[in-house]
């Protein structure tokens, strides 16, 4: 093989390692991004969910209190509607704070992200500094050699970030949970 074609060889693999490199980090950033604004959706759909229930049963007890206020006398209905509402005031604060618990998830994705981007951009300063390394004058045997070490230097680099990065992120549908309030 002549050392034009060694030469194109390394560079072609060089290039190509970066963009799949690259491709591959910045598609998992996608993704991570993607599910974050899910879960935000849904905690946010769930807690305007919880709130509006609270505010109507809350009327409600507030309709037989301001009868209590003028003289009146509730019904037996009245008081069994009146407790059943305080539990079902309590169950849509479970819901609510379930739902805010979404907190931990997004975190996690955030802290992938920026590992990722972080990575990313370590694994274009190296890139960068070894391409600093080439002079005009360089001959070819110098520049494989060069792109050789830049090919390892890169390989560690993308071994050590896949490493630190977990897979999955520990995600749950947002249901009502076991939490109790009253």
């Amino acid at each position: 093989m002549t050392r034009k074609k060694i030469l194109g060889s390394h560079v072609k693999r060089l290039l190509s390692g970066v963009s799949d490199h690259g491709k591959k980090h910045l598609t998992e950033v996608e993704t991570d991004l993607i599910q974050t604004e899910l879960l935000l959706e849904e905690a946010i759909d769930k807690l305007t969910s919880s709130f509006m229930a609270i505010h109507t049963a809350v009327g409600a007890q507030q309709d037989t209190i301001n009868l209590l206020l003028a003289g009146g006398t509730p019904s037996a209905e009245d008081g069994a509607r009146l407790s059943a509402m305080a539990d079902e005031i309590g169950a849509h604060v479970n819901t609510a704070i379930t739902s805010m618990q979404f907190q931990d998830m997004t975190s996690q994705l955030i802290d992938r992200t920026l590992k990722r981007v972080t990575g990313l951009r370590e694994f274009l300063g190296t890139l960068g500094s070894h391409g600093a390394d080439i002079v005009p004058e360089a001959g070819s045997e110098e520049i494989v050699e060069l792109l050789g070490k830049v090919s390892m230097a890169l390989a560690i680099q993308s071994l050590e970030l896949r490493s630190v990065l977990r897979k999955a992120v520990n995600q749950q549908h947002l249901e009502s949970g076991d939490i109790e309030l009253f």
